[in-house]
C-alpha cells in the first residue's frame, strides 16, 4: 500500500462509509497518543478488514479489487509473467478464458498497452484489478526456488554464507507462515533445518556442518547471547526487518549430542487482524465469551497446553474491548505484538520482574483490564483472584487438560474456593486443528463405518449411516498438504450460579463437567465434530488433538 499514506486512505473509508466520522476520531485520538499507525489500529481494533481496505481503495480508483486472501492465483497463473517483468510493473494473472485476462496489481496506474504486456498476452482482452500489496507480494512467493537450491547457489559463491543462509531461512519461513524454526545438528555433516507450518513440522532443507558454526555464532550476535559459551542453555530475542516487514523472534539455543541445537519462534503478527470468529468460536459461543468479557469486572481462563493459541484468543477479547475510555493493562511473558492504546510489560527474570510482581504493580496503575500471560504459581493466582474480586477483569492462561480441571488446579494451588465461586466467570480450554485448504477441498459421501478403526464409538458422534467428510486433494496454494491455516476447537465452561454452588464443595473435574454438560457444555471433541461437519477440518485432525472419552459419553448438546 506504498501509494497510499494512512490520511489518504482514512478519507477513502470515510467517503465510501465504512466507518463512521466518530470511530475515525476516537481512533485518531488513540493512534496520536501512542504513536501508531492508524490504518493498523483500524484493523485490530476491528473497524475495518484488510478485505474492506481493499475494497474502499479499488472503489475510490473505479477498478474492481482482486481478494488475492480468498482467492490466490495459482502457481501456473503467476508464473505465465516473466518474475522480472511483474516485478518491475507490480502485476499477476488474477484470472483468465480464452477471450480476455484479468491482472491483479496495486500499482493502479499500469499500462496495459505496453508491448511487454501485450506481447505475453497477445489478442486477450486485458482488465485491470487492484489488489493489495501485501498479497500481491504473497502470490509472487512462486518465483521462488526451492530452498535447497538456494543454499547451494550461496555455498557455491562462497561470500558472507552465514548471513545469506539466514536471511534465506527467514524469508522462506515467513512465505510458508511458520511459527517454528529448528535448526537440528545431525551426526552426519548436514544439519536439518525444519519449519513448524499449521503445527506440523516438516523438513525445509539441509545446511553442510561447516557453515553452522558460523550460522550459530550470527544468531548468537543478533540475539545479544554469549558466542564463547557452548554448553549452556541460551535464550533471547531478534527483532528482524526485511522488505518493510518486522518480525520479532524469540530464540532458544540448547546443546546436544552433535552441535548446538537452534529453535526459533516467530511471534504471530498476523492475530492483531483475528476476531473471535477468526478463531473458530461459534456464533452461540462468541456470544457467550463477548458476554462474559464484557462485565465490568471478574476473571475469564483460558486452558491448554503449549501452542494451542490462548493467547490469540485473548488478544481478539483485547480487541473487542479495546477503546479510548478503558485502561488495558498486560504483563505477558513475551510480549506477542504491540496493541494500540494498550500498557504492555514484559516479563524480565533479570531484574525479577515476575508475573506476580508486574501483577502487584499493575493493580495500583488504575487499570479497568488486566491481561496476565499465565497464571504459573499460587502467589500468582492468589493476586490474580484477588484483583478480580477487587473490580478489574481479568484475562489469563492456565495450564490444564480441559476447562473442568483448572478449579481443582486453582484450589490444589491454594486458591479459595468461595474466592473463586465470587471471581470465576468463565472457563475456556482449546486446541488447535489443521484447516481443510479452500483452494482444494471436496467433499465425499462415505458410509460411517469407514472410520470405525480410529473412532470405535463412531455411532456416539455420528446419528447418520452415510455421512459427509471433506478433504483437500492437495495444491500450489497448501504446499500440496490439504491443510491451509488454523483453527480452534474449544471447550467452554460459563460460571452459573449452580456452578459457584458447586465450586464452594471443593468439586472434582468429573463433577464439574456433568453440571456444565446439563447446561449445555460440550467437549472439545464434540466442538471438532461439528467442524468436521462443515468441513473446516478432517476427523483425523480432531481425533489428533483432542480424545474423545473424555468423562465418558455425553450428549452432543
Amino acid at each position: 500500500m506504498s501509494t497510499y499514506n494512512d490520511q489518504k486512505i482514512a478519507e477513502i473509508l470515510l467517503r465510501e462509509n465504512y466507518i463512521s466520522r466518530e470511530d475515525l476520531d476516537n481512533a485518531t485520538t488513540t493512534v496520536s497518543k501512542n504513536k501508531s499507525s492508524l490504518i493498523d489500529y483500524l484493523i485490530s481494533s476491528g473497524l475495518i478488514t484488510n478485505q474492506l481496505l481493499g475494497q474502499a481503495v479499488a472503489e475510490s480508483i473505479n477498478l474492481p479489487f482482486a481478494d488475492l486472501a480468498s482467492r490466490l492465483p495459482t502457481r501456473d497463473q503467476v508464473l505465465m509473467t516473466p518474475e522480472e517483468v511483474a516485478k518491475k510493473y507490480r502485476f499477476t494473472v488474477f484470472t483468465q478464458d480464452n477471450d480476455s485476462i484479468t491482472l491483479a496489481t496495486d500499482n493502479p496506474e499500469l499500462n496495459t498497452k505496453l508491448k511487454v504486456i501485450t506481447d505475453l498476452f497477445g489478442k486477450r482482452k486485458i482488465n485491470i484489478a487492484f489488489a493489495l500489496t501485501k498479497e500481491l507480494d504473497e502470490a509472487f512467493d512462486f518465483y521462488r526456488k526451492p530452498l535447497s537450491t538456494r543454499f547451494t547457489s550461496i555455498i557455491k559463491d562462497d561470500q558472507h554464507v552465514a548471513p545469506e543462509l539466514i536471511d534465506e531461512i527467514f524469508k522462506e519461513a515467513l512465505s510458508y507462515h511458520a511459527s517454528d524454526i529448528h535448526f537440528e545438528p545431525q551426526e552426519n555433516d548436514d544439519v536439518v533445518i525444519r519449519f513448524r507450518v499449521d503445527g506440523v513440522l516438516n523438513e525445509a532443507g539441509r545446511i553442510p556442518k561447516e557453515f553452522y558454526k558460523n550460522v550459530v555464532n550470527l544468531i548468537k550476535v543478533m540475539s545479544r547471547l554469549r558466542v564463547d559459551e557452548h554448553t549452556a542453555i541460551q535464550d533471547g530475542a531478534i527483532r528482524y526487518e526485511k522488505d518493510e516487514k518486522i518480525v520479532d523472534m524469540r530464540i532458544s539455543i540448547a546443546p546436544i549430542l552433535d552441535g548446538e541445537k537452534i529453535v526459533i519462534r516467530l511471534l504471530a503478527e498476523y492475530i492483531r487482524g483475528f476476531s473471535l470468529e477468526d478463531i473458530g468460536l461459534s456464533p452461540s459461543n462468541q456470544k457467550k465469551i463477548s458476554d462474559a468479557a464484557k462485565k465490568p469486572f471478574g476473571m475469564i481462563l483460558v486452558s491448554g497446553p503449549t501452542g494451542s493459541g490462548k493467547t490469540t484468543t485473548l488478544y481478539s477479547l483485547l480487541k473487542l474491548l479495546n477503546r479510548g475510555d478503558v485502561n488495558i493493562t498486560t504483563i505477558e511473558d513475551p510480549v506477542e505484538y504491540r496493541i494500540a492504546g494498550a500498557n504492555q510489560i514484559q516479563v524480565d527474570a533479570k531484574i525479577d520482574l515476575t508475573f506476580a510482581r508486574g501483577l502487584r504493580s499493575i493493580i495500583r496503575q488504575d487499570p479497568n483490564i488486566i491481561l496476565v500471560g499465565e497464571i504459573r504459581d499460587k502467589e500468582t493466582a492468589e493476586i490474580a483472584v484477588n484483583a478480580a474480586l477487587t473490580g478489574h477483569l481479568l484475562f489469563s492462561t492456565f495450564h490444564a487438560n480441559d476447562a473442568a480441571t483448572a478449579i481443582p488446579r486453582l484450589q490444589e494451588m491454594g486458591a479459595e474456593p468461595f474466592l473463586l465461586a465470587s471471581t470465576l466467570e468463565m472457563l475456556v480450554s482449546q486446541r488447535l486443528v489443521r484447516k481443510i485448504c479452500e483452494s482444494c477441498r471436496y467433499s465425499q459421501e462415505v458410509e460411517r463405518d469407514t472410520f470405525a478403526p480410529i473412532l470405535p464409538n463412531i455411532t456416539d458422534f455420528f446419528a447418520s449411516k452415510t455421512i459427509t467428510i471433506y478433504r483437500g486433494k492437495g495444491c500450489n496454494t497448501c504446499n500440496q498438504t490439504g491443510y491451509k491455516g488454523r483453527s480452534a476447537i474449544f471447550e467452554i465452561i460459563d460460571i452459573t450460579p449452580e456452578m459457584k454452588d458447586l465450586i464452594l464443595t471443593h468439586p472434582s473435574s468429573k463433577q464439574i463437567w456433568e453440571l456444565a454438560s446439563s447446561q449445555g457444555s460440550i467437549t472439545m471433541f464434540q466442538d471438532g465434530i461439528l467442524k468436521v461437519e462443515k468441513g473446516v477440518t478432517t476427523l483425523e485432525e480432531v481425533i489428533r488433538v483432542a480424545s474423545p472419552t473424555i468423562y465418558k459419553k455425553e450428549s452432543r448438546g
